[in-house]
C-alpha cells in the first residue's frame, strides 16, 4: 500500500508565514520608531525645558515643568510611562501654546495628506501610460530622438530637489506670470504648484522605470508567444505586458510615496501651506519638543504603513514571489 501523503498544515502555508514575518517586521520598526523619539528628547544637549522656555524663565518654573514632563525620573521609568501614554492616546501638550498634540496633529494632519495623496495620484496617472507609450514607440532601437528626448528629460527633473523645485515654480508662475497663488490653502488654485513641485521628480522616475519594465516584458516568452498568435498589438500590450511591468514600478512607487510625505516638509514651508510640515519646523524652532515628537511618529507611522500596504499589493498581484521568499 502506498502511504497517504500527509495534509499541508495551514500553520505552514507561505501565506501564513509572510503575515508573520510582515507582521513582526512591521512590530520591530514600530519599537524603534518609538524609542527613536522618546529619545530625541534625551540627546539634545543642555536642558530641553530651559531651551523650551527660554533664559528668563525662573529656576521655579523650569522645575515644575521638568516635574510635569516626568523628567526628573529615572530614564527607564521614563520610557515606561512614554509607552503607557503612547497605548493610551496621550501625546503630551505642547509647551509654546497648551494644546494637547494629538489635536495640533489633528489639526494639521489633512492638509499634508491632501498634498502628499495628490500629488502621487498626479505622478502615477502620468508616468505609467508615460512610461508604457514611451516603451512601445522607442521598442527595438526605433525612434532614437524621441528615445533620447524622454530619458534626458526625465533625467533631469527627477534630480531636481523639491525645493528648488517649489521657488522654480513660484517665481515662474506666481512672481513673473502672476497665474497661481503662492501661498495659503485657499481653493483650487493654491494646490496646483505644491502638487506639482512634488509630484513632478517621482513621475520622471516612475514613468523611466515603466519604459525599462516594459521594454523587458516586451521580450519575455508569453509575449512572444501571444503575437504568434496574431493577437492584436493593443491587447498584447494591455493585457499581457502592462500587468507584468507594474510590479518594480509599484515597488518603486511606494517608495515614492514614503518620500513625498516626507517632502511635504519642504514644499509646506515653501508655499506656507498648514501642514504639519510647516509647524514640525516651527516647532524645532521654538524648542516645542512634544510637538516634534509626536510629528516625527505620524511620518514614521506612514512610511510604515505604506511599506506594508506596498508588500500586501506585491503579494497580491504576484502570489509566486511570496511563495518563493517564504
Amino acid at each position: 500500500m502506498t502511504a497517504a501523503l500527509p495534509a499541508t498544515r495551514s500553520w505552514d502555508s507561505p501565506w501564513l508565514r509572510f503575515a508573520i514575518r510582515r507582521t513582526g517586521r512591521l512590530l520591530v520598526s514600530l519599537w524603534v520608531l518609538v524609542t527613536a523619539a522618546f529619545l530625541m528628547i534625551h540627546l539634545i544637549p543642555g536642558d530641553p525645558v530651559r531651551a523650551a522656555l527660554g533664559p528668563t524663565a525662573s529656576v521655579e518654573l523650569v522645575e515644575t515643568r521638568r516635574a510635569a514632563l516626568g523628567l526628573n525620573d529615572p530614564l527607564w521609568l521614563q520610557y515606561l510611562h512614554y509607552l503607557g501614554d503612547l497605548i493610551s492616546g496621550d501625546m503630551h501638550s505642547s509647551m509654546v501654546s497648551g494644546l494637547p498634540v494629538a489635536q495640533v496633529i489633528g489639526d494639521r494632519l489633512p492638509a499634508t495628506l491632501e498634498l502628499a495623496v495628490y500629488a502621487f495620484v498626479l505622478a502615477v496617472v502620468v508616468a505609467i501610460p508615460l512610461g508604457a507609450g514611451m516603451a512601445v514607440l522607442t521598442r527595438g532601437g526605433r525612434r532614437r530622438p524621441a528615445e533620447l528626448a524622454f530619458t534626458s528629460t526625465s533625467a533631469v527633473l527627477a534630480v531636481i530637489p523639491e525645493f528648488l523645485l517649489a521657488v522654480g515654480l513660484v517665481y515662474f508662475f506666481g512672481v513673473q506670470l502672476g497665474m497661481l497663488p503662492v501661498a495659503g490653502r485657499d481653493g483650487f488654485d493654491s494646490y496646483i504648484l505644491p502638487v506639482l513641485s512634488l509630484a513632478v521628480g517621482p513621475a520622471a522616475v516612475l514613468a523611466r522605470i515603466m519604459r525599462v519594465e516594459m521594454l523587458t516584458v516586451f521580450d519575455a516568452d508569453h509575449i512572444r508567444t501571444a503575437r504568434a498568435k496574431r493577437l492584436p498589438s493593443w491587447l498584447i500590450t494591455l493585457r499581457h505586458a502592462l500587468p507584468n511591468a507594474l510590479t518594480a514600478t509599484i515597488t518603486i512607487g511606494g517608495l515614492l510615496l514614503s518620500s513625498m510625505v516626507a517632502g511635504t516638509v519642504l514644499a509646506e514651508n515653501v508655499f506656507a501651506w498648514p501642514g504639519l510640515g510647516s509647524t514640525i519646523v516651527h516647532s524645532i524652532l521654538a524648542k516645542d519638543y512634544p510637538v516634534v515628537q509626536g510629528i516625527v511618529l505620524v511620518y514614521g507611522l506612514g512610511v510604515l504603513v505604506v511599506n506594508l500596504a506596498v508588500d500586501v499589493l506585491l503579494a497580491v498581484l504576484d502570489p509566486r514571489s511570496t511563495i518563493r521568499e517564504s
